[in-house]
């Protein structure tokens, strides 16, 4: 992995940041029972982040499996209180919101990081800071 990425040490995260870069958090936890968002949670914890941004293979929240159910329906927006899975893993961290999207499309990821409309908002606002050019 050393090739791709460095491995996570917190002061080293929070340098990157303070220059103006985009610090991507892959993987988990490296320890048993503990799920890829639980590492993505502890990790914004950690650095103070505003936002989670999580990638997946659906465009966002469905109120059902899109997989299996063609009229499953897309939340632009969800409150935590309205998804409590959220809410529980979130409450105690200073993270204003979680965008979830799909990672799959091109261009969405710099649409995540830009703050531009891109899947599910959850919670809170997110309005990035990053330039474009």
């Amino acid at each position: 992995m050393s090739e791709v990425a460095e491995p996570y040490i917190r002061r080293r995260a929070v340098r990157h940041l303070e220059k103006g870069r985009v610090v991507i958090f892959a993987a988990g936890t490296g320890n048993p029972f503990f799920t890829t968002d639980t590492a993505a949670a502890l990790r914004c914890a950690e650095i103070n982040a505003e936002v989670v941004l999580k990638a997946t293979n659906v465009d966002g929240v469905y109120d059902d499996d899109p997989r299996r159910n063609p009229n499953a329906r897309l939340h632009d927006t969800l409150t935590y209180h309205e998804l409590k899975e959220v809410a529980i893993y979130l409450k105690y961290l200073s993270v204003n919101a979680v965008v979830v999207f799909n990672l799959t499309k091109a261009g969405n990821i710099a649409k995540a990081i830009k703050g531009e409309s891109v899947g599910t908002l959850i919670g809170g606002t997110w309005n990035s800071t990053v330039a474009t050019a």
